[in-house]
């Protein structure tokens, strides 16, 4: 699968915290977004670790986007909220992941090999500026 939650999450948030002047909170968010605040503080701090935000500690910390709207791709998003590069297919990027074990007799692949370059090369121009718009 493309995306799960977690970047529809993490690109929910990030549209939020980009349009705010100050640190926003975990809690913050994930009431205004109605979903689970265990689940969201772990893709925010995949978000801080892969340098899309700055984690601040205390009273008034939360979340700020560490590079501009229009510097952070939804390829980036994805593969920090998600821990691994998106793909359309179990396949789409290594004939060698194929799920059945027939990867090197699959006539498929190539289709959804260019496809996934397509995709990734769209995801990279795309920027979360782009999504606020």
């Amino acid at each position: 699968m493309l995306f799960t939650r977690a970047t529809e999450y993490a690109l929910l948030s990030l549209i939020i915290i980009a349009k705010e002047e100050k640190p926003l909170g975990t809690e913050y968010l994930s009431k205004r977004l109605n979903i689970s605040r265990s689940f969201l503080a772990k893709i925010l701090q995949s978000l801080a670790k892969k340098g899309i935000l700055i984690s601040y500690k205390g009273a008034a910390g939360g979340f700020k986007l560490a590079l501009p709207a229009e510097q952070i791709s939804i390829k980036e998003i994805a593969h920090a909220a998600e821990g691994r590069s998106v793909s359309i297919f179990d396949c789409s990027t290594d004939q060698g992941a194929c799920p059945s074990n027939q990867g090197d007799f699959c006539t498929l692949w190539p289709f959804l090999n260019r496809l996934q370059t397509k995709v990734d090369s769209y995801l990279e121009e795309l920027t979360l500026k782009d999504i606020m718009e």
